[in-house]
């Protein structure tokens, strides 16, 4: 290895100690590439001519019609939180479930897999979701650890089912359709869901004690103004849902278009809700801007960095490291998979999907691997991060809106069987393929 690479490691490695000392992402990034840019310069081993190829690359990003679907979705999904459409959705189906043992939880599960086709916003869902149910669910007697776990989870779905704005992060970052990639994750996400209702269904059954019945005054409406109630708040968004995957399934809208359809589809769900204001609006814009201005700077941050990199060899070197790694394939994965677990205990998705996808892309490509389905495995591993203690994202977030007799380890409890959930799936998906690539080639054949 000559001195050359041996600076790209130095170079891979400071970057991991910025980041770790609090820094910004997008700005560890940046500040890493021009420290080590300019050693490079010095010893000789890298171009500075090549910077001037920066403006014309960040334009072409610019100009990439895909990534105009994460403002858009990001949109759709601030207005459903900010409207007040999403609690409504969790009250609604609340009431549903109610007469059903374990129903509150069943509920949460369910509005956590509406809320992921919807809004696509890990926090936000957590927080609502935990700000209303969490305390409805302790007043019946559940038990806090089931109520916590199945609330920190059901809110992570919005990392897997689309649309995504992970999956939309990966896809630009892999280099695979960001519709196939929409497709491929549809049953693994289901999968996911599913898995949450099952254990829910059968644990509570096991032990009635964690979920006792709702009291009968509780349940004092009638099924008409149920069946009202759920035509009204409940089939609108099912349809946008469909409306938007809908389209994208069937080849008749980009993700772009989809997006958009979302967004005009969920402003007008609020306009007939009467939800529809100025500063609500003004709110949802503004939370938009925020996440697609932290994107955009970390990607261009990144581009900086991964051309620094790559002129002084670094990403050869990992290539080759990670290729030759024994067991092959199965090797690659167990080594990707464990680095990217791990990377999700300090850091979010974005920053994950923009410091090792371009890292481990190459060496899978070499390996011969399908990469819609390698996205969708590292989506799942990410979305565990998030859940697993001691230090998963949505812990934290469910901690910041959680009564005060909700102590942090009931909280990291309530999460460890979901994390096997988890675990189970990410297994299911990685030795049948067939769940990711079935859907794709149905989509294909079913396009115009």
């Amino acid at each position: 290895m000559s001195h050359y690479e041996w600076l790209a490691l130095v170079m891979f490695f400071g970057f991991f100690v910025i980041i770790m000392s609090g820094y910004p992402v997008g700005y560890s990034f940046a500040a890493t590439a021009i420290l080590f840019g300019t050693i490079g310069y010095f010893t000789g081993s890298f171009n500075l001519n090549l910077v001037k190829m920066m403006p014309s690359r960040w334009f072409g990003t610019m100009s990439d019609f895909t990534l105009l679907a994460i403002p858009f979705f990001i949109f759709m999904g601030a207005v459903f939180e900010r409207s007040g459409l999403a609690e409504r959705l969790l009250e609604t189906i609340g009431k549903m479930m109610g007469r059903t043992r374990g129903g509150l939880a069943l509920a949460v599960v369910m509005v956590g897999t509406l809320l992921a086709a919807t809004t696509g916003v890990v926090a936000a869902t957590i927080i609502m979701m935990g700000m209303i149910t969490l305390p409805t669910m302790l007043k019946y007697g559940y038990d806090k650890r089931l109520a916590t776990g199945v609330i920190v989870s059901s809110g992570t779905l919005a990392q897997m089912i689309p649309p995504s704005l992970v999956l939309v992060v990966l896809s630009d970052q892999i280099g695979v359709s960001v519709g196939d990639l929409f497709i491929g994750s549809v049953i693994p996400g289901l999968l996911l869901a599913g898995l949450y209702f099952l254990y829910v269904f059968i644990i509570t059954r096991l032990k009635p004690s964690l979920a006792p019945d709702l009291p009968p005054n509780v349940m004092t409406f009638s099924r008409a103004e149920l069946m009202r109630e759920v035509l009204t708040v409940v089939v609108p968004p099912g349809l946008l849902v469909f409306f938007v995957l809908g389209s994208i399934f069937f080849g008749l809208a980009s993700p772009t278009e989809a997006g958009s359809i979302g967004a005009v589809g969920a402003v007008l769900l609020a306009w007939a809700n009467k939800r529809l204001n100025r500063q609500m609006i003004f709110e949802a814009a503004l939370a938009t801007a925020r996440v697609t201005a932290l994107v955009m700077t970390i990607l261009f941050a990144s581009s900086l960095f991964s051309l620094v990199f790559t002129e002084m060899g670094g990403k050869r070197v990992i290539t080759e490291f990670l290729t030759n790694i024994p067991g092959g394939k199965w090797g690659f994965l167990i080594v990707a998979n464990i680095a990217i677990f791990l990377m999700g205990i300090p850091l979010e998705f974005i920053e994950i999907s923009f410091i090792a996808m371009p890292i481990f892309v190459p060496a899978a490509q070499a390996l011969g691997l399908d990469m819609v389905w390698l996205a969708v495995v590292f989506a799942i591993n990410l979305q565990t991060a998030f859940i697993s203690p001691p230090v998963g994202f949505s812990l934290f977030y469910l901690q910041s809106a959680a009564p005060k007799e909700v102590r942090t380890i009931d909280i990291h409890r309530g999460a460890l069987p979901f994390v096997g959930l988890q675990v189970l799936a990410l297994l299911i998906v990685i030795f049948f393929p067939e769940t990711v690539t079935w859907l794709i080639g149905l989509a294909a054949r079913s396009g115009p």
